[in-house]
């Protein structure tokens, strides 16, 4: 009978030690627990992990990442489930926030300071400007000399020394890209598609454009202005960007909170306190680290190596964010009809 008592007492010790370590061993309670989709890339996304433990120490702020057609896909799947697996969304545009709006997911938080931001965001409080990506063309110096390449959408899609050697990033999975030729078909209509499908343009990752860029296989790209700055930064590479003359396409990126009844979690104060961080001073250094744009009016600093952020917005191609949703598949459909992506 004491061996039992003794047992007994033992595994009454270890239960309530393993319950302390469970707790984060002060008695404090569970983290509250936050999973947020992003397309972000991975290596950004680290970064960003180490700046919201210090700031939340009491949160427990998971990622899933992955470009916008994954996350769409994702989440399509978890809607009809009646249930999603994250909290929050950083994704690449607004227009799949003005779906995820209509669907009545998201929860709706308006900002202390609204009046900070450059950029729009939904008034409702819906979704905010996060970031601001730019897709720019880009080249190596080493390879080519600058007036071998274009200097505009235009000219890239048709300037004949270029053919089957350009690279642009794919619409059906890139919300970004999907963006872009949104953008340039209000711009010059189906000739932008027409012209990019006689340029035997291949339609790729951006991971894959940067290394034929490098190696000489491609003369030029469209990509992400982020993409090169981080290469010149980390890998002190040589290869350029060109702000097209015809005008940049300039995403904000919105950050939104999914409703309680839907999201994993149901932390919404947490997400909220979240997306007030992301918005502030601090939060948007971490995005200019990221060699991202900041969204905020008074936020001195441009990415490395970038342009300043107003000079950029003096020469935009503007995007209708209701017809980048509302008409998305006849535009990827039409896309298709002149542009080869192949199928991976």
């Amino acid at each position: 009978m004491r061996v039992f008592k003794k047992l007994a007492a033992v595994a009454l010790a270890a239960t309530m030690v393993l319950g302390s370590v469970g707790c984060g061993g002060g008695g404090g309670g569970e983290k509250k627990k936050v999973v947020i989709y992003t397309s972000m890339y991975e290596d950004i996304i680290d970064n960003m992990k180490v700046a919201l433990a210090d700031k939340f120490p009491d949160y427990d702020i998971e990622f899933f990442q992955g470009g916008t057609g994954t996350l769409q896909t994702k989440i399509a799947a978890e809607i009809d489930s009646g249930k999603l697996g994250c909290d929050m969304l950083m994704v690449a545009e607004p227009a799949y926030a003005l779906e995820l709006k209509e669907a009545e997911i998201l929860h709706p938080y308006k900002i202390k300071d609204p009046d900070s931001l450059a950029f729009e965001y939904d008034p409702e409080g819906y979704w905010y400007p996060v970031r601001i990506l730019n897709m720019v063309l880009a080249y190596n110096p080493e390879k080519k000399d600058k007036s071998e390449v274009a200097d505009s959408f235009k000219d890239f899609a048709t300037k004949s020394s270029l053919k089957g050697k350009i690279s642009m990033p794919n619409p059906l999975s890139s919300g970004t890209a999907m963006a872009t030729i949104v953008g340039l078909l209000d711009k010059y209509g189906e000739d932008a598609f027409k012209d990019l499908g006689k340029q035997e343009v291949p339609v790729e990752s951006g991971s894959v454009a940067l290394t034929k860029l490098e190696s000489g296989e491609c003369d030029e790209i469209m990509t992400l202005e982020e993409s090169v700055l981080k290469k010149r930064e980390e890998e002190s590479s040589k290869l350029e960007v060109i702000y097209p003359k015809d005008g940049v396409v300039s995403i904000p990126s919105p950050i939104m909170t999914i409703n309680e009844k839907m999201s994993a979690n149901g932390n919404t104060k947490a997400c909220e306190e979240i997306t007030e961080w992301f918005l502030s001073e601090e939060g948007q250094e971490a995005i200019v680290k990221g060699w991202m744009h900041s969204v905020r009016k008074d936020f001195p600093k441009a990415p490395y190596d970038a342009i300043p952020t107003a000079e950029i917005q003096k020469n935009v191609i503007p995007v209708d964010w209701e017809k980048c949703y509302k008409d998305r598949d006849t535009i990827r459909t039409k896309f298709q009809e002149y542009v080869t992506i192949e199928q991976k």
